[in-house]
């Protein structure tokens, strides 16, 4: 029998995701296909591109996150032709006393949402984080977040298109 391939573990051992702090977070498309922004503003440089129908719907499950969930935060975020980065950040200290959700149930529940709106999924497997561990790190994202767009073409996610 063939054994099976073990995924790496995309997630830090023994931290638990549920608890106060500031989240770097990043979804990918599948495949790296370019879904969220308007055709003609993939490869512009553009600081405010146009979000395709997809990406509207996107950044609407991004905006309700906060409504789902009363203890994050979504900080910052950009939503760049084939991915999407956010700071969110859970903050349990302030507002209702039970348990605040994990990133991961987070990110699952925005993925959902956009899944059902449009009738399939987009996305790649899982999700990238980064835990935000002090005030430095946390500028340096807000900073890449920002100017994202306007780095498209030289941002690790572009795919320079086969040309005939």
């Amino acid at each position: 029998m063939k054994e099976l391939l073990k995924r790496k573990q995309n997630r830090l051992q023994n931290y638990d995701y549920s608890q106060n702090g500031a989240y770097f977070v990043t979804i990918c498309i599948k495949d790296k296909h370019e879904l969220l922004w308007i055709p003609a503003f993939v490869g512009a440089h553009s600081v405010r591109p146009l979000l395709s129908d997809i990406g509207k719907v996107v950044e609407k499950a991004i905006m309700n996150i906060p409504q789902i969930y009363e203890t994050v935060i979504i900080d910052r975020y950009t939503i760049m032709p084939n991915h999407v980065h956010m700071i969110a950040i859970i903050d349990c200290d302030h507002g209702r006393t039970l348990c605040a959700p994990t990133i991961s149930r987070v990110i699952k529940q925005c993925k959902e949402y956009v899944t059902k709106q449009i009738g399939y999924s987009i996305w790649q497997k899982s999700f990238h984080d980064h835990i935000i561990r002090n005030e430095q790190d946390y500028i340096n994202i807000a900073e890449y977040i920002e100017n994202n767009p306007a780095n498209w073409e030289i941002d690790r996610f572009f795919v320079v298109a086969n040309q005939s």
